[in-house]
């Protein structure tokens, strides 16, 4: 992501990211060749699989935003996109990690970090040797994790904080609260854009906050941004609007058409709002969180999301789907053994079709 070569149309950026057919390859946010505008993602007629955006680097299954998750869950599990929070230490390094307070987790019963206070209090250094969730790995900084990540895949970067306990997300700001807040980002905006600038990795900068998406916005305009939904679909449009966002992040549990609607953060009375036919109509890509587990999956994948911010890989599954051992299915696979070992006994097939059905 360089500053110094010609940019294409912001949203070409989030148009290959596997969500609908014949969609185009990402394209590089600062030079690549001009791309079809009519190739994005809500201008396409058929929707295939959305795509799984491994959120903390798979959070529900290795350590949240740590190297051993961001490494595995690119390079083992193929994630084309991965999602990381950042917040700023205490000499100005952009740090990846998600809560402000280090120790305050599980209502005090476990720390996400065995720090106390707060990581704008605590060197890079210092952060590199707290220990994430008991895991053995440290706070990671900006620049480390986008070293493993592959260039291939897409990096969406939350940011969490900027150094205060005096934030405000999830809501509209004043006009002079806006200038206040926005000055207050700012350094972590610039910090956070100049290191991913050294990279080729695509990037989306996401937020609950308004003034980070303003900073954004005003430090680099081409960054593409996504407003991060939270119990209000008329202030998350309002706000997608105003900064004309490439992305809208809303709660798994705001999509009509799924059966989770209104579950968990509604209900949205007066707000009866299809937002998969508003991204659509307004040429957004729709990604939604928090997904953990396949019946979501497939429940949000029919009613017609782009991404699926999830804490698990491999959350998309089809009882019609083939296996990785050249398309069969486990009964085929059990058919074959029985058929092929001739002089094998039956408890001898049994346990090989057991252990085939499990592999996956």
């Amino acid at each position: 992501m360089s500053r110094d070569t010609p940019t294409v149309d912001r949203r070409t950026v989030l148009a290959g990211t596997g969500a609908l057919v014949g969609a185009t390859a990402l394209s590089s946010v600062t030079g690549a060749a001009d791309t079809d505008e009519s190739v994005t993602n809500h201008q396409q007629d058929e929707h295939t699989d959305p795509q799984i955006i491994a959120h903390r680097g798979f959070a529900g299954a290795y350590p949240e935003n740590t190297l051993g998750a961001i490494g595995r869950a690119t390079w083992g599990d193929g994630a084309e996109m991965i999602e990381i929070d950042v917040i700023p230490s205490a000499d100005g390094e952009v740090m990846v990690v998600h809560d402000p307070d280090l120790s305050s987790r599980d209502d005090g019963t476990r720390g996400l970090t065995d720090l106390d206070g707060y990581v704008w209090e605590y060197s890079a250094d210092e952060l590199s040797e707290a220990n994430v969730l008991q895991s053995g790995e440290g706070i990671p900084t900006l620049g480390e994790v986008l070293d493993l990540i592959p260039d291939s895949v897409t990096v969406n970067i939350e940011f969490k904080n900027p150094d205060t306990t005096d934030i405000v997300t999830s809501g509209r700001l004043s006009e002079e609260q806006l200038a206040e807040r926005t000055e207050r980002w700012r350094p972590l905006a610039e910090r956070a854009l100049e290191v991913a600038a050294e990279y080729d990795n695509e990037i989306l900068v996401s937020s609950f906050a308004e003034a980070a998406l303003a900073v954004v916005r005003d430090v680099d305009p081409e960054v593409p941004i996504a407003y991060l939904f939270f119990d209000s679909i008329e202030t998350g449009l309002e706000i997608t609007r105003d900064y004309d966002c490439e992305a809208m992040h809303p709660p798994y549990d705001m999509i009509q058409g799924s059966p989770f609607y209104g579950d968990v953060y509604g209900p949205y009375e007066g707000e009866d709002v299809d937002l998969v036919s508003v991204a659509r109509e307004e040429n957004r890509t729709l990604n939604v969180w928090t997904v953990k587990t396949w019946y979501e999956a497939e429940r949000l994948a029919a009613a017609g999301v782009d991404g699926l911010i999830a804490d698990y890989p491999n959350l998309l599954w089809s009882a019609d789907d083939e296996m990785d051992d050249g398309g069969q299915t486990p009964t085929e696979t059990a058919e074959e053994t029985e058929t092929g070992t001739e002089t094998g006994t039956e408890e001898e097939t049994a346990t090989e079709t057991t252990e085939t059905e499990t592999e996956d």
